[in-house]
């Protein structure tokens, strides 16, 4: 056991002494574990959860035995590395385990089956239901969102959905939740980082222009195939209880958030104020009415899967990475589309020098591209297993793609790139010199 444990100890050490780390072609090992876990996340859609933990607990042996972190060396740096990174990861859980309760209420409220009462008639009913989807996601989980927007276009059209359509449900809830810190995991992500909500917010200029297009073409694809049939919900009534839960829920989150980090932002570092926030709000409003602690099981399953990939990307040699750009950006948007963008984002944050409004469009707009690009595609397509074709997607949900591209050459043009260098990169203790010169991160 000795042996085993000075092994643990020693190959690290040699390692960053040597400086010099495996790789192949020139492309560190860490990458290519990584990059192996997102294609087995896309490829086995039945086992995600298992490839995620397999592959954090890959990648931490590999950083254990043979790079260090740069919190240390060996068991003390993945220690030392947890550590630095637990607040997010306990931030995420409670944001995510809490949206979700929220989002029921949301769907429970009646406001979803209200909402097609003010739909045109025409192709332009598919529109304006597309332009509510968007609504929508700017202030609940863009997951939330395409199932809401599912269940109306189930209703709306007697469950005959073009696949054109539901691809442009997913990307208008995708292009929602871009400019949103509420909308979107990855804005979450972010805005946890502490990026400012207003960071991101110039991501709509971009989202915008993508939900003209994508709305337009899915709505024509839409009436073609099946028109609309409305069905006036005239004795539903809004559960304002419910409406009022949500509004608690995101107060105490957004106010919670604003006011730690104004008066106390070195707190921030140190506890998930963010994520308590939002469950002392679920815990305050259970007498209004009862949550629906039923969905938390599998809820949990899936944060468990989106933290061991966060937790990865945090492991990755970020110093290594194509400098931050806006070419870097449009391509991350087109990588979203086949892995997962939980990820990808988590290593952007960690690089830095990005402008954060491309970025939050390129990884959450980017991923409707592919079905299993994003998670509100992976959970529309369980309501409509006929999505579940890559080919038929790109096919049919062709002005996807094209939006994206267009929306981000408008917001280039418009705005342009004004990145924040700098942002979240990880100062290296003194006190290890010899992991400064180690590409491992």
């Amino acid at each position: 056991m000795r042996r085993i444990l000075a092994l643990f100890c020693f190959l690290p050490l040699a390692a960053c002494a040597a400086g010099d780390f495996p790789s192949a072609a020139g492309i560190p090992i860490d990458f290519i574990l990584f990059a192996l876990i997102l294609l087995g996340v896309a490829l086995l859609h039945h086992h995600t959860l298992t490839v995620a933990l397999t592959g954090l607990v890959t990648i931490s042996l590999y950083k254990i035995l043979f790079t260090g972190f740069k919190s240390g060396l060996g068991m003390a740096g993945f220690i030392g590395h947890l550590g630095d990174e637990w607040v997010t990861i306990a931030n995420l859980f409670c944001l995510l385990t809490g949206f979700a309760l929220l989002a029921r209420h949301f769907e429970k409220s009646h406001v979803p089956v209200i909402l097609p009462k003010f739909l045109p008639a025409d192709w332009k009913g598919g529109f304006v239901m597309l332009v509510m989807v968007f609504v929508i996601s700017s202030f609940l989980d863009n997951i939330a969102a395409a199932l809401i927007g599912g269940a109306m276009a189930h209703q709306l059209f007697r469950g005959k959905v073009h696949i054109g359509f539901l691809a442009a449900i997913v990307a208008a809830s995708n292009a929602g939740g871009s400019g949103s810190v509420v909308g979107d995991t990855t804005t979450t992500m972010m805005w946890i980082a502490g990026i400012s909500p207003g960071e991101v917010f110039h991501a709509y200029v971009a989202a915008g222009v993508a939900l003209l297009i994508i709305a337009y073409f899915g709505a024509k694809q839409q009436h073609a195939y099946s028109p609309i049939i409305k069905h006036a919900h005239t004795h539903t009534r809004v559960d304002w209880g419910r409406i009022g839960i949500v509004a608690t829920m995101l107060v105490f989150a957004v106010a919670t958030n604003v006011a730690i980090n104004i008066n106390f932002p070195e707190l921030a570092e140190h506890f998930p104020f963010i994520g308590v926030a939002v469950w002392v709000a679920i815990i305050l409003t259970i007498p209004v009415r009862r949550h629906d602690w039923e969905v938390l099981p599998d809820t949990v399953k899936g944060s468990i899967f989106l933290l061991s990939l966060v937790l990865c990307a945090s492991m990755m040699p970020v110093e290594q990475l194509p400098k931050a750009s806006w070419e870097s950006a449009l391509v991350l948007g087109f990588v979203s589309a086949v892995f997962d963008n939980i990820p990808l984002t988590a290593l952007a944050l960690r690089q830095g020098g990005y402008d954060w409004g491309f970025l939050a469009y390129a990884v959450g707009f980017g991923g409707s591209m592919l079905w299993f690009g994003s998670s509100a595609g992976v959970a529309l397509s369980s309501m409509y297993p006929e999505a579940k074709s890559a080919v038929r997607w790109l096919r049919h949900g062709w002005h996807v793609a094209l939006a994206y591209v267009v929306g981000f050459a408008v917001m280039l043009a418009v705005l342009g790139w004004h990145p924040h260098p700098g942002h979240q990169v990880v100062p290296v203790p003194a006190e290890t010199p010899a992991v400064v010169a180690a590409p491992a991160g």
